[in-house]
């Protein structure tokens, strides 16, 4: 079965933001890596929207983006939504029932699914279907905006499986849910 991971940037004080951190080339090569470990993306509608407006035309954008603009674009996605009728940039829809969906997709081979966002990563997580966890805190305060996990109905426990400081100060902190 292959892993679902999630990862997220977020503020010290919980804020998540996407206009509030800092990016730079080491936190995209970052991400590249990270899409790579993945054979397909999992988003809601707000991320793929957010995510095909800023990587899929080329240019517009710092030349150090370039590698992680062609990654995502590249990549097979699956887009959970009620509202989009059609979605292209190499994505389908994902429709009905969500965990049997995210189930099905985590049945297939291959080497891992990678979910960004908010919404949808709740309620990944309410269902339990996250297998891996990483938060990429920035050193910064931010004072507003949205939180990650607003609302869970109940804990999910984590265990720390690794950990990785940049040099802007911000840290990515791996977990794997406990059993």
């Amino acid at each position: 079965m292959r892993p679902l991971r999630y990862s997220i940037n977020v503020s010290l004080d919980g804020c998540c933001d996407h206009q509030a951190m800092a990016a730079d080339e080491e936190l995209h090569r970052h991400a590249v890596e990270n899409l790579a470990r993945a054979d397909a993306l999992l988003f809601g509608r707000v991320t793929y929207e957010m995510m095909e407006s800023a990587f899929r035309a080329p240019g517009g954008r710092p030349e150090w983006t370039e590698p992680f603009a062609r990654t995502i674009s590249a990549a097979r996605k699956y887009v959970v939504s009620t509202t989009l009728d059609q979605v292209d940039w190499n994505a389908e829809l994902v429709r009905g029932d969500l965990g049997a969906a995210v189930r099905r997709l985590k049945e297939e081979p291959g080497d891992g699914l990678f979910v960004g966002g908010v919404t949808l990563p709740m309620e990944l997580a309410e269902l339990g279907l996250i297998d891996e966890y990483e938060f990429v805190v920035h050193p910064r305060i931010v004072g507003h905006g949205r939180t990650l996990f607003a609302g869970l109905s109940q804990y999910v426990d984590l265990r720390l499986v690794s950990r990785f400081e940049f040099s802007s100060g911000a840290v990515a902190m791996s977990y794997e849910p406990r059993t």
